[in-house]
């Protein structure tokens, strides 16, 4: 697996990919996530300009298609996983613990940080058994505050959430 900040020509598929992944979310009663637009292609730009979009590919050959991605955002110090997407046909494969384990190399910080379902078996859970574990509410930092804030504000907490943290690591990543 090749992991790296996507070209420009591969942006357009790393909506296909969230897309495709979006729909696992309607056979959880959760329609209104499945049909949510992934980000438009100017602010999927932003961050692949600023090295902060990985892509993950099963080859390095000009031309194939993005199987996952994420994108990830600089929050209160720490390394904040903004998306995690990885296209269905290609889930359990260690995709998303790869882009992950990346993002945290990348971002050089401390510590990783996202928000998420609680209750999706794809979602929190599944960043527990990565290592990340649930902050109380009076461990939110003020940026993670906000981002829980803002996803209220659209209606995510319809479904529960949490936000959840993990130390980086020391030593070789793979």
């Amino acid at each position: 697996m090749i992991i790296r900040v996507p070209a420009p020509a591969d942006l357009p598929a790393l909506r296909a990919v969230e897309r495709a992944a979006g729909q696992r979310f309607r056979d959880l009663g959760m329609a209104r996530i499945a049909d949510d637009e992934p980000p438009p292609l100017a602010l999927l730009t932003e961050y692949q300009r600023a090295g902060r979009a990985l892509a993950a590919y099963d080859t390095d050959r000009p031309g194939a298609p993005p199987v996952g991605y994420l994108l990830w955002d600089p929050v209160d110090g720490c390394t904040h996983v903004e998306q995690v997407s990885v296209h269905p046909d290609r889930a359990r494969r260690g995709i998303g613990r790869a882009l992950i384990d990346r993002a945290g190399k990348d971002g050089g910080r401390p510590a990783l940080t996202l928000t998420t379902f609680a209750e999706v078996p794809w979602n929190a859970p599944y960043y527990t058994r990565l290592g990340f574990r649930a902050l109380a509410g009076t461990a939110l930092t003020p940026g993670l505050r906000a981002l829980r804030a803002h996803e209220a504000e659209l209606g995510l907490d319809r479904w529960p959430r949490v936000c959840m943290r993990r130390e980086a690591r020391s030593g070789p990543r793979t």
